[in-house]
């Protein structure tokens, strides 16, 4: 049995998992998919004072209450950040770290040093009434969609999931600072065929930071593959070793 930590990004919640889940849970795994602060049933926690390190802490205080060890620590998209993070606040406790089509930081890096595009979220963001906070991307013409998603049902309940995202997580930096997360295997999984412009991922180093090769997976998925191919998505998940 292994146990599965799936950390969604941003303005999402812990409902993108809801299909994933019981497949994990059906394969005999024990399977934590919390909501970060500030979202889901943490809606009301929300405060101009969140930032990326408010969800580093939810994410280690669970591993820590739970007393999670061997965890498989799965993070979609912006999580990325949050997961490499928690791997070097509690190394002795992950397993595997995935990066599901993720942002991949270096030391001190921020979401906008990973991805310069989100600079121009921050400043559309300034203009608003509501300065501190980021609202979800538009939807686009298929094949892109809503993160992906074109199906009319499947976009009526990701419309009532999403919410805005705090301007603090996608500028403060991340601290990976403890050598010993190095040791950890890691595996990115990226979702290809409907990439929408201006969002271009960073090349994956050909040696992880262990010295083992790079392990790259592709999905045919738009962003939000968890909606859209969860059975392809939980079958990668389960190749994990």
């Amino acid at each position: 049995m292994s146990t599965y930590l799936l950390v969604h990004g941003a303005w999402h919640d812990a409902r993108c998992w809801e299909r994933v889940v019981p497949l994990l849970e059906s394969a005999g795994h024990r399977v934590f998919a919390p909501s970060l602060t500030g979202y889901g049933d943490r809606a009301h926690l929300l405060s101009r004072e969140v930032g990326l390190d408010t969800h580093v802490d939810d994410v280690v205080r669970l591993i820590v209450e739970e007393d999670l060890t061997d965890v498989v620590l799965v993070g979609h998209s912006y999580a990325g950040l949050v997961v490499a993070s928690v791997a070097h606040r509690v190394p002795d406790r992950i397993a595997h770290l995935v990066h599901l089509d993720a942002m991949v930081p270096e030391d001190g890096e921020s979401a906008v040093d990973v991805m310069p595009v989100t600079q121009v979220l921050i400043d559309a963001a300034a203009t608003s009434e509501v300065d501190w906070l980021v609202p979800p991307l538009p939807e686009l013409p298929p094949p892109h969609g809503l993160f992906g998603v074109t199906d009319p049902a499947d976009l009526a309940r990701l419309r009532a999931m999403l919410s805005d995202h705090p301007v603090r997580c996608l500028r403060e930096p991340v601290r990976l600072d403890d050598p010993a997360a190095d040791a950890i295997p890691r595996t990115h999984i990226h979702c290809v065929g409907a990439e929408p412009e201006g969002f271009g991922r960073r090349p994956v180093p050909a040696v992880q930071p262990n010295g083992a090769p790079s392990r790259v997976w592709e999905l045919v998925s738009g962003h939000d593959c968890m909606i859209t191919v969860p059975h392809d998505l939980a079958d990668l998940l389960l190749e994990i070793d």
